[in-house]
């Protein structure tokens, strides 16, 4: 039996999860779908988000073949993550709209793929749209191809056209669509047969890791060379050039959903094994002594929060209470297996480091959805000292709006110390490319919405380090701070409206020190009471009878509250509610701060 190793690379919404389905349905791996649909975006906020953010692999059987297939997180915040998963294969399917063409966040992973020499077979996907144009989008991949540096052969890459909706493939516009075997056929022939060297020594590299409750830390990771069998005493070279021993006591690999026990893994297949409860990324698994593989760097975070118990007046309410000894035993929990993660002890604060936004947010977001509560600071940057300088991050910010709108985001970003690079303009799209620092970007994506209404696509990733610009002010506006506990009410919503945009929905349950709006017309911060109603009497007076129609309620996302807190205040973060909250709820207590 032969194996091909795969990764699949895609823009959100091309049609990457439609398509692996296909594959997997028509190879006979899976005889049905149903119950069975998005096996590559399993992850509930996967589904929610359309993105992927944990990667994971699969595999199909075709004709006797085993062909691995590797998921790609898009997003630069896991940019670690996709460059250990690209070195366990030996081609990418690059799936691409073929309509829209090639977006921003495809341009990541396809750069990381060009400069592992690996080549691409590329998929023109949804050619059964009234809109397609894909010889129009092949000149654009083309020209993005030798723009990120690819090599003559890179450049030269295969085409198969697919509706991975209707599950059919083609090799050429004018043949007539039927199953996916054109690109089956395509991946047996263009896909390099996986190396065999089964009478060497086994060696694997560990690229990724996954827990399980019974058996404890798994590493995943291709096997180079050799075989190996259950209960296989082995050699573990760590990424500092020291070995350890250890016993592999269970091996798995995956087919469709299922992940199988095996008898023997074998040269140039993708597996899991368990047993070694201290294995991490990047280390060299072997039988006897041998040279280890080149380690793995992993990327450094460039953003810290600081996680706190939840100890608002709501505090379990709607969740499961976190004590700080909770707290600590989640966050071990994740560094299981999120290796871009890092976790501090300060002054009995927890303080978590990531790749970004999205990368703690997603964290935020996983422990909200297991019933629990928390309260998380602002996002700060990570500062470093370079040649006795303080430096910054900065990020490549790519973003993309219609021709109409693109001055307003110019002059927005400009305002924000961005740099332009590059704009390009196709089909009434313009798509402008800055480097801006992270600083400046925090909070930005709530006014980008704003100003785009909607219609847009932002994506910024690490670029580099550049000395500290100069300080910044967060934000322009101050905030509405209730003053009682109790029910917001129509009445006290309706005559404070008009000083700013309000946060929580008529009958809302908020407290004292709770952040209930956003104060646009003063100076500072302005403490309110939502809870008051309208006194009644006996006259009925048509001309003091106001109609009390509200403005729209602002509901606010993880991601919004996030960007918006200023360096006094929290996110409360409970299964049921996203609130903000001052500090110090009372306001002597924030006025003794202050003094202090």
């Amino acid at each position: 039996m032969s194996i091909r190793n795969i990764a699949i690379i895609a823009h959100v919404d091309h049609g990457k999860t439609t398509l692996v389905d296909h594959l997997l349905q028509q190879s006979w791996t899976l005889k049905a779908l149903e119950g069975h649909d998005l096996i590559m975006d399993s992850n509930d906020q996967e589904r929610e988000r359309g993105i992927t953010i944990y990667a994971k692999n699969t595999a199909v059987q075709w004709q006797g073949n085993r062909i691995n297939i590797v998921d790609t997180p898009w997003h630069a915040d896991f940019g670690s993550e996709v460059e250990r998963v690209l070195r366990m294969v030996d081609c990418v399917l690059l799936v691409v709209d073929a309509y829209e063409g090639p977006m921003p966040q495809t341009k990541f992973v396809l750069k990381k793929s060009l400069e592992l020499w690996l080549k691409p077979i590329v998929i023109i996907n949804k050619i059964d749209k009234p809109t397609a144009r894909p010889n129009e989008v092949i000149n654009q991949l083309f020209d993005l191809f030798i723009s990120l540096g690819a090599s003559d052969e890179q450049a030269d890459f295969p085409i198969v056209y697919a509706s991975a909706k209707q599950g059919f493939a083609i090799k050429n516009l004018t043949d007539e669509p039927k199953d996916m075997t054109p690109l089956f056929e395509a991946i047996m022939e263009y896909v390099p047969e996986a190396a065999q060297k089964a009478d060497k020594p086994f060696k694997m590299q560990i690229v990724n890791l996954w827990y399980d409750n019974f058996l404890g830390r798994l590493g995943i990771g291709r096997v180079y060379e050799g075989t190996i069998k259950p209960n296989s005493q082995v050699n573990i070279y760590d990424n500092k050039g020291h070995v350890r021993t250890g016993k592999v006591t269970k091996i798995f690999n995956t087919l469709g959903i299922q992940r199988i026990e095996q008898a023997e893994a074998q040269c140039g297949d993708i597996i899991t094994i368990a047993g070694i409860p201290n294995i991490f990324v990047g280390e060299t698994v072997s039988v006897g002594e041998v040279e280890p593989l080149p380690s793995i760097s992993i990327d450094e975070p460039t953003l810290k929060m600081e996680f706190l118990v939840n100890d608002s007046p709501f505090a379990g309410k709607e969740g499961k209470y976190m004590t700080t000894r909770n707290l600590e035993e989640r966050l071990k929990k994740e560094l299981e297996t999120n290796v871009g993660l890092k976790v501090e002890v300060e002054e009995g604060k927890y303080i978590v480091s990531g790749r970004g936004e999205l990368h703690l947010g997603v964290l935020i977001e996983s422990i909200r959805r297991e019933g629990r509560e928390l309260q998380v600071w602002s996002p700060q940057v990570i500062f470093k000292e370079i040649n006795g300088e303080k430096q910054e991050p900065i990020e490549q910010l790519i973003v993309s709006v219609d021709d109409q709108l693109s001055g307003a985001v110019i002059e927005s970003i400009n305002n924000r110390k961005g740099m332009m690079v590059n704009m390009s303009s196709l089909n009434g799209l313009t798509t402008i490319e800055f480097n801006i620092p992270t600083r400046w970007l925090l909070g930005f994506r709530s006014e980008f919405i704003l100003m785009t209404k909607g219609e847009w696509i932002m994506y910024s990733s690490f670029s580099h380090y550049e000395p500290y610009k100069w300080e910044i002010k967060k934000r322009e506006v101050w905030s509405m701070i209730s003053s009682a506990t109790g029910q917001a009410m129509n009445y006290g919503i309706f005559k404070l409206q008009e000083r700013g945009p309000i946060f929580v929905q008529p009958a809302q349950q908020i407290y004292e020190g709770m952040i209930v709006g956003e104060y646009l017309k003063g100076t500072n911060d302005m403490t309110v009471n939502l809870t008051i109603n309208k006194q009644q009497n006996n006259v009925r007076n048509s001309g003091n009878d106001e109609a009390m129609r509200l403005n729209p309620i602002r509901t606010l996302t993880l991601e919004d509250a996030l960007g918006y807190i200023g360096h006094d205040e929290l996110v409360e973060v409970t299964p049921k509610n996203i609130r903000i909250r001052k500090k110090y709820l009372t306001e002597s207590a924030r006025k003794l701060a202050e003094k202090k």
